[in-house]
């Protein structure tokens, strides 16, 4: 083979080479078992709604309750997390910029210098007279990407930027879920602690007729010691519910950006809970679970560190670049005439002493994408668990609140018994006691139920992926977020643009 053929096939293969990135080409796990899961109890699947599946991004909408709905606006607005969120978007746009300018000339520098010298009065020359000097320098260096080492660093900037994207809507998830699940238990126990009152007020007139009656000597010392004793019992509660309720607020008010206290408003608010019996869910369940964010998170960052295998393994290659500088100089010296320089040329560097420690870093690298992707799968797990755990407990807890309504309504019944019959004569005090005591007790364990409910339900809606919204330039940021990183002149009209929407890895 002639040198010209030689020499064609060398610069063959170094073309094929730059059309290669090192690496490999990142591919999604599968889940074979996904494909025909169904979480437990879900028979009442129907055919897909996409209208039902575009509602789900505001889940919350179907209570109806203004109040909840003002909560999420605010705290979307406000939450520190969430903002730390879309913070953390532009920081992977402005690292995703880094990364594409390296494809470009890596090395710019311009240097000059000049200089005004007088001169010495005792050669005899001309006293007035000074010497200037000049130069001006400009150099530039660029490697050329032969083995992909700079796409692969903008697929890894490109992958990590769309994962922090799924991340702040996996922030808007969690934290409207969280904000209703606060606000349903602050309502929760407002509604135990009424019912509470209600049993005292009920024990108290119980205890002043029995107090009463003692004083007349018309009933034993025990009925009005037992009278007293459940009185005091049933208000020793009210304390502890107090106590999860100011928790209840406070946690609240710190999902709303808000210190502890007060939250205007939530002091006027009822103890009305709504009732949201189990519906059929009118979506496949594994394709809500492949589009919720965290798992897209996951998926994101697996092909990031994919990329980054690329960027190690290239450098057990020669770097293969061009560079070429250009300096001026000139000087009022007639025995110095201006000067121009021009130099151009290849540059080679290649690592070739540590290759040992080059070759760890390329396993290094892919030990991380192969716990990347056990990551994913983790994910993908945890949100199957998630979504069966909670359709379990709403169906669960829908079919408890059922017999705990009909034996709060056998309490209420026994109680009037037992007192009509206590008043009568025909059984003792401690009967009235006892029902009085199965009343408190089957009402708080009615009302905690359908606050269970509702918190499954929340959980389900969560777990579907449901409660966020594609952010745009205006809502990634609240503006006085935006008004704070604009006053330090930095960002021009990067905030202006909305977030690119992820696309599949």
């Amino acid at each position: 083979m002639g040198p010209v053929r030689q020499l064609a096939s060398a610069a063959a293969l170094l073309f094929c080479a730059a059309c290669a990135p090192l690496g490999p080409e990142f591919q999604e796990p599968e889940s074979d078992w996904l494909a025909t899961w169904q979480p437990t109890l879900y028979g009442q699947v129907t055919d897909p709604d996409p209208a039902w599946e575009a509602a789900l991004t505001q889940w919350w909408q179907r209570f109806e309750d203004p109040r909840l709905a003002a909560l999420i606006d605010h705290a979307r607005r406000a939450n520190p997390g969430l903002r730390s969120a879309g913070l953390r978007v532009l920081e992977a746009r402005a690292a995703l910029g880094i990364a594409s300018g390296n494809r470009y000339p890596q090395r710019q520098r311009i240097e000059g210098s000049a200089a005004v010298a007088g001169v010495d009065n005792s050669a005899g020359l001309d006293p007035d007279r000074t010497d200037t000097s000049a130069s001006l320098g400009l150099s530039l260096a660029w490697e050329l990407d032969f083995w992909g080492r700079f796409r692969r660093a903008v697929e890894s900037a490109e992958a990590a930027s769309f994962a922090t994207i799924t991340a702040q809507r996996d922030a808007q998830l969690l934290l409207t879920a969280e904000v209703a699940a606060r606000y349903y238990g602050y309502k929760t126990t407002l509604r135990r602690i009424r019912v509470a009152r209600q049993n005292v007020a009920v024990q108290a007139r119980s205890l002043e007729i029995t107090t009463r009656l003692f004083d007349e000597g018309q009933t034993a010392e025990l009925d009005l010691q037992q009278a007293k004793v459940q009185y005091l019992s049933t208000r020793a509660g009210i304390p502890s519910l107090e106590i999860a309720l100011a928790r209840q607020r406070n946690a609240l008010a710190a999902l709303l950006g808000r210190p502890p206290g007060d939250i205007p408003g939530l002091d006027t608010i009822d103890d009305s809970l709504p009732a949201v019996a189990p519906q059929a869910i009118p979506a496949l369940p594994a394709r809500l679970l492949a589009r919720r964010p965290d798992v897209r998170t996951a998926a994101w960052q697996a092909a990031a560190q994919s990329a980054r295998i690329g960027i190690a393994a290239a450098e057990l290659y020669p770097a293969i670049g061009l560079a070429g500088s250009i300096g001026w100089s000139g000087s009022s010296l007639a025995l110095a005439p201006d000067r121009t320089v021009l130099a151009a040329g290849p540059t080679l560097r290649w690592n070739i002493l540590n290759y040992g420690r080059l070759e760890n870093a390329v396993r290094i690298e892919d030990a991380r994408l192969q716990q990347a992707l056990e990551g994913y799968r983790a994910a993908v797990l945890t949100a199957a668990r998630e979504i069966d755990d909670a359709a379990v407990q709403v169906v669960k807890t829908a079919e408890r609140q059922g017999d705990l309504d009909a034996s709060l309504t056998a309490a209420e019944r026994s109680l009037a018994l037992a007192t009509r019959r206590y008043q009568e004569g025909y059984s003792g005090f401690q009967r009235v006691l006892d029902a009085q005591r199965a009343l408190a007790a089957q009402a708080d364990r009615a009302i905690g139920n359908q606050g269970d409910h509702l918190q499954a339900v929340i959980r389900l809606y969560a777990a579907l992926g449901g409660g966020w919204e594609t952010a745009t330039a205006d809502t990634l940021l609240p503006a006085e977020t935006q008004e704070a990183l604009r006053a330090r002149g930095a960002w021009d009209k990067h905030l202006d643009a909305a977030p690119a929407e992820p696309h599949e890895p």
